[in-house]
């Protein structure tokens, strides 16, 4: 067979895909911005002589209007929708309640989870569905992003290998087998492939992505990067508390049995005995958060406790019979970082507040706040304990100009505070949102007429997704300026930007050209050798240009080459349509770009993990090819 020739357009795209790689890998300037720039100088380049193929200008911006960046938008509303209804927080509940806090037992219940979602959904569909969920767990256990999006998109890259719908190559497999047996004589013709002949394969890829982040993600995760800290950021209670004020306290839930003896106190009674914070009470499903201090106890109830852990367990709980939960529970929502924290508020000159103490105000009741100190020149009032302070009742502390209050808050109360004169709310840095529960209905409404339209019907996966996304606008789930907000403009313009340099590869032969001349060299080998050659370029094809492309560029050649050598067509064909998965190395698949923003990554940083995970995706796809087939 003839090789095809290095043409000059060929050696411009191989210079930009060069140029391209670069770029990722130094980071010299922001991927999204780099990606821009490669699309403008592709653009660019066709207007000179002999380049003309490289772009068709006219379309050169179609990206942005792509099924996969059209359906990126989508699912980014739709997720936003759920989460605005609180439905995400009740899923990051549930995984927390199950799974515990640490990152050996959240990582494998995500991963999986997300996993199996892939499988019949597309995979970044499933990824960005659970962003907002994995956002909630990391406030909850102070577990960075780093750590926990990496494997959950990982896993959700694998998840849509388990079934014939989970992802796009796969989707188009049996087209492309049928479409080459009209070259194929009667007795070599391939059957296609059934909706669970890949699954034992795909749950094979799933699981050593979950083990080997849960073996080895001490050592191939990106550690939380440092981060500035000021007086304008909302903050984790215990880490802040700590570190400004030597407050060293920790965050229980204490369940009240009957018959308690704290049964009929005040709650301002047993804080000012006991040198600690009572910041929410559940009697009877009635839940408080910052209840007025006097209010009295009683059972069966649920206390919010902000203490010392010696002071709370030695002379609160065990001396009065009560349990202390070994985590939150009825208050894991209402004290997660995403609904309240601690805040900073100042006392300006004129404030009609001067000269009052806490308790004349009753900043609960009328403000929703929970004084734990107030910071006076060098000096800080509270009633726990500090380094360098005896317990203090701050509730009788007459407060003065200049008196910085450092308050726990929900997040809504505070938004609500900011009009308020008598105070200056110097936190800024804080969810200003409103939550919608009652939407909930909706919200479930429009995301499963969108799954259903995926499932079960024939129209565009785009067009699918943003039928749910513009239910959940007219509904008023969301407005449509929060529709926008939660879209990731970063991923949009990285993908949008890449597609014309995948098109290009594609359209000039440069494709055609690297494969014919790598098989070319595996000509001769047995047949698991060119299977696995076949792996590999489906592998680094699929980092330079869509799986799509990929996979109907080297289906056809695989069926050539397993013919000739008396392999497996079928096999082969799957193969390819399998492998170009397998893209871990660098964030141009969709879902690593979708998770690099928030997480913080870079490009070393998939480097690093990816890299062994594509190796691991070779053997295992390999070895239950060889299996199964």
């Amino acid at each position: 067979m003839e090789l095809p020739a290095l043409t000059y357009e060929m050696i411009a795209v191989l210079s930009l895909l060069s140029f391209t790689v670069l770029l990722f890998v130094t980071e010299i300037i922001r991927i999204d911005v780099a990606a821009i720039l490669v699309m403008v100088l592709l653009g660019a380049l066709s207007y000179l002589p002999g380049l003309g193929n490289l772009a068709d200008v006219s379309r050169l911006f179609e990206g942005f209007s792509s099924n996969a960046v059209m359906s990126i938008i989508a699912v980014m509303v739709i997720g936003a929708g759920l989460d605005k209804t609180g439905l995400m927080s009740k899923v990051a509940a549930l995984i927390l309640k199950n799974g515990g806090t640490t990152e050996a037992r959240i990582i494998p219940i995500i991963s999986t989870t997300v996993g199996v979602i892939s499988s019949f959904m597309q995979n970044v569909g499933a990824a960005a569905l659970f962003l907002p969920v994995v956002s909630r767990i990391s406030a909850r256990t102070e577990i960075p992003m780093s750590r926990l999006l990496m494997p959950m998109g990982f896993c959700a890259i694998l998840g849509g290998t388990i079934t014939l719908v989970g992802s796009s190559p796969l989707i188009l497999l049996n087209d492309l087998i049928v479409s080459a047996n009209s070259s194929l004589p009667a007795d070599q013709q391939m059957e296609t492939f059934g909706l669970f002949s890949v699954t034992p394969i795909g749950v094979m890829l799933v699981l050593t992505g979950v083990l080997y982040f849960v073996l080895f993600g001490r050592w191939v995760l990106p550690a939380q990067r440092e981060r500035g800290a000021d007086a304008s950021s909302a903050r984790s209670m215990q880490t802040y508390v700590e570190n400004t004020y030597g407050l060293r306290a920790d965050m229980f839930e204490i369940r009240v049995p009957e018959g308690s003896i704290i049964i009929g106190q005040t709650l301002a009674d047993l804080m000012v005995a006991h040198n600690m914070y009572i910041l929410g009470t559940s009697y009877r499903g009635h839940k408080v958060i910052a209840p007025m201090a006097d209010t009295v106890i009683e059972a069966p109830a649920r206390l919010a406790v902000l203490g010392l852990r010696r002071v709370v367990q030695q002379q609160f709980s065990e001396p009065y019979g009560l349990e202390i939960l070994p985590q939150l529970d009825v208050f894991a929502d209402d004290f997660a970082a995403t609904q309240s924290g601690v805040a900073e508020i100042v006392i300006p000159p004129g404030s009609a507040v001067v000269g009052q103490t806490p308790i004349d105000l009753r900043l609960r009741q009328t403000h929703g706040l929970s004084l734990l100190a107030i910071q006076r020149g060098e000096e800080t009032l509270s009633h726990v304990e500090t380094e360098d302070h005896v317990a203090t009742h701050i509730g009788q502390v007459p407060l003065q100009v200049g008196d910085t209050c450092v308050v726990h808050v929900q997040w809504d109360r505070l938004t609500r505070l900011k009009s308020d004169r008598d105070f200056v709310v110097v936190t800024s840095d804080f969810p200003q949102e409103e939550l919608r529960p009652h939407k909930v209905g909706w919200a479930l409404t429009f995301f499963l007429i969108a799954l259903s339209l995926i499932l079960f019907s024939d129209l565009r996966l785009s067009l699918c997704l943003l039928i749910g996304a513009i239910g959940m606008i007219l509904s008023r789930v969301l407005s449509i300026d929060e529709a926008y907000e939660s879209i990731s403009w970063s991923t949009v313009f990285l993908l949008a930007s890449l597609i014309p340099l995948g098109q290009a590869v594609q359209n000039t032969g440069t494709a055609d050209w690297i494969a014919a001349h790598v098989l070319a060299l595996l000509k001769g080998w047995p047949i698991w050798s060119l299977q696995a050659g076949i792996a590999v370029l489906a592998t680094a094809f699929t980092l330079v240009m869509s799986n799509v492309g990929a996979t109907v560029l080297l289906v056809p050649l695989a069926v050539s080459i397993a013919v000739s050598a008396g392999g497996n067509p079928a096999v082969f064909a799957l193969t390819v349509a399998i492998s170009t998965s397998n893209s871990f190395l660098i964030p141009t698949h969709q879902v690593n770009a979708l998770i690099m923003g928030p997480a913080g990554y870079r490009v070393v940083d998939f480097v690093r993990s990816g890299g062994i995970m594509t190796l691991l995706f070779l053997v295992v796809s390999m070895t239950g090819l060889a299996l199964f087939f």
